[in-house]
């Protein structure tokens, strides 16, 4: 347990102390089941508005080359997406980690098309240049083999036009992806990427999925049961979960503990459909039980960056049964709060009230911020300790750059030093609240700069003249 007056910082280390769950499944392991040819179904391709809204979100993290490397050219204005299927979470889904495949393999993909004299022999418009190059990662991923499509699938002129492009150059692309696995000495164009961004893959594929219980709607002992007419077993631990089983959390008792594989499985049952189980990194669900543990039963709370609602509405049903309020600042779009509202409502919140200053220009001594205790701070970070950032960008609204830091396997030292810049004048601000008793300072980063360095220099220039009891630094560490 904290004391008053200390500060309190969670974060996520991927490389320091792997869980034993980590440890256990990577050590079974090839390589990520897209490589993996045991029990994997056979890839079919995508529907036509997922390669669409692919292009556009490759087209804005894809690496920018200089002008005397630039292999291709791309163009500036995205294709057009069809609105309803802008909107949907899975096709969502599927388009980011399409995209983001590509952008692992972009310099890779771009040489196929230039080696089988795709470019520049072909007039094609710059403007789908980001369209062909992640049809080609589909095409090849899928051994060059035909797209199947539904008889109610409705076809996309653009996609066709690539379509036909592929598939007519598809011995050459064949066998300039040969060359490039024989030059490389490499299985697959898996083998090719950097070793940082492998391990990152195989982790990601290896890592169980969180989920939190909604227990202003359900108990948990109805979800177990819900669960297991569903066909899901509850085992002791994380360690035994295989085939259609979870277990509780160790560390929060509201958290189950899925296998990686039954994602899409869950997403289809009622609980989740409902509110009543919502999908959330397990570093999230940690940042809001270690506020509430520091929490009398009326004290309120100042939330900071919070990124997705969700970890605002878990924030909220921790503190049901108490007087606490929960600030949350930063929602300056006065379109969003209809629709936050709305969310709150239907995931049966009550205590929340949103704050549109920027967290920079509350002060202290606002009036309707003396009864906070606790301050949780989710600053912006390099991100660099999730496993899965496309889960994490559409979880979290997080900016979709995460990506190309991913595809590198790493930040830029300019990059951190501005990251690590926010963030102390971010905590520091926080230790100003003279009445906060606390501050848990959470983010998803490897780098010390964002952690370790920014809090010890935090303290160090703390006034300790305004504080009856000053902060000192007490670090919890979540491998996700």
């Amino acid at each position: 347990m904290l004391q008053a007056g200390e500060l309190q910082s969670l974060h996520g280390d991927s490389t320091e102390e792997p869980s034993q769950l980590a440890t256990l499944a990577l050590s079974g392991d090839e390589e990520p089941s897209e490589n993996n040819s045991s029990g994997v179904p056979e890839k079919t391709g995508y529907p036509d508005p997922v390669y669409i809204m692919a292009a556009n979100i490759f087209q804005g993290i894809r690496v920018e080359k200089s002008p005397e490397k630039v292999l291709i050219k791309y163009g500036n204005e995205p294709l057009r997406s069809l609105p309803d299927e802008a909107g949907d979470e899975f096709f969502q889904r599927l388009s980011y980690e399409l995209a983001f495949s590509t952008l692992k393999y972009q310099d890779i993909l771009e040489t196929l098309l230039i080696d089988s004299c795709i470019f520049p022999s072909t007039t094609i418009p710059d403007h789908l240049s980001s369209l062909i190059i992640v049809m080609l990662y589909d095409f090849q991923d899928r051994k060059f083999q035909a797209r199947l499509l539904s008889d109610n699938e409705e076809s996309i002129a653009e996609v066709e036009e690539v379509e036909n492009l592929l598939n007519s150059f598809k011995t050459k692309l064949a066998a300039s992806l040969a060359r490039c696995r024989i030059k490389h000495d490499a299985l697959s164009i898996y083998h090719i990427l950097p070793e940082t961004v492998r391990n990152q893959e195989l982790r990601a594929s290896t890592l169980p999925l969180y989920a939190w219980i909604n227990t202003c709607k359900i108990s948990p002992e109805e979800v177990y049961h819900s669960l297991k007419k569903k066909g899901y077993s509850k085992v002791k631990s994380a360690l035994h979960i295989s085939g259609k089983a979870f277990a509780v959390d160790q560390h929060c008792y509201d958290v189950l503990i899925f296998p990686s594989h039954l994602k899409s499985d869950l997403l289809n049952i009622d609980l989740f459909k409902e509110y009543k189980l919502i999908f959330q990194d397990k570093s999230r669900s940690l940042a809001v039980h270690s506020v509430k543990a520091l929490l009398n039963m009326d004290d309120d709370i100042l939330m900071v960056n919070t990124g997705s609602w969700y970890t605002v509405a878990h924030m909220s049903i921790l503190t049901n049964n108490n007087n606490s309020k929960i600030f949350v600042c930063g929602v300056q779009s006065q379109a969003k709060h209809p629709d936050l509202k709305n969310l709150f409502i239907n995931m049966g919140c009550k205590n929340i009230e949103i704050l549109h200053e920027t967290f920079l220009n509350i002060e202290s001594k606002d009036t309707r911020l003396q009864k906070v205790k606790a301050i949780l701070l989710l600053p912006r970070c390099s991100g660099l300790g999730i496993s899965n950032p496309v889960e994490f960008i559409l979880n979290e609204h997080e900016d979709t750059d995460l990506l190309k830091d991913f595809s590198q396997g790493g930040t830029s030292e300019d990059k951190l030093h501005v990251l690590a810049q926010q963030q102390y004048v971010q905590l520091t601000h926080a230790m100003k609240f003279t009445k906060a008793q606390a501050v848990v300072y959470c983010t998803c980063s490897v780098y010390p700069e964002e952690n370790e360095a920014v809090i010890k220099k935090a303290l160090e220039f703390q006034d300790h003249g305004t504080k009856v009891q000053p902060y000192s630094g007490t670090r919890l560490r979540q491998s996700l």
